[in-house]
């Protein structure tokens, strides 16, 4: 599919919500899971960015842990501040994604 990162940039944090609610993880490996779900355009510096912001907003706890390919991974996991935005994405998601289908299918 042609280039998706405009329609992507609302709705790309809470997809980066949604994989750190279900695991403890990293950038990179955020990274590779959006990669292989198709959205291909995204790149390690914009998740790098999501995470600072999640992290400035106080969504995420970080735990550092060694790596064997150089410094400490910083690993993410969602706190309660988390999982209640990841609530209200969901939550605006369905509104959305029911207000679109609604229109495609008028006639």
């Amino acid at each position: 599919m042609e280039n998706l990162t405009e329609i992507l940039k609302g709705v790309l944090e809470g997809c980066v919500l949604e994989i750190i609610s279900r695991k403890e993880t990293y950038g990179y490996e955020i990274t590779r899971h959006l990669n292989a779900l198709g959205f291909t355009d995204v790149v390690e510096g914009t998740v790098y960015t999501i995470l600072i912001r999640l992290e400035k907003n106080k969504l995420v706890e970080i735990t550092k842990k060694p790596s064997d390919m150089g410094p400490p991974r910083k690993f993410f996991t969602l706190n309660e501040n988390g999982r209640e935005e990841l609530r209200k994405f969901w939550e605006k998601w369905d509104f959305v994604s029911s207000k679109l289908n609604q229109l495609r299918e008028e006639q």
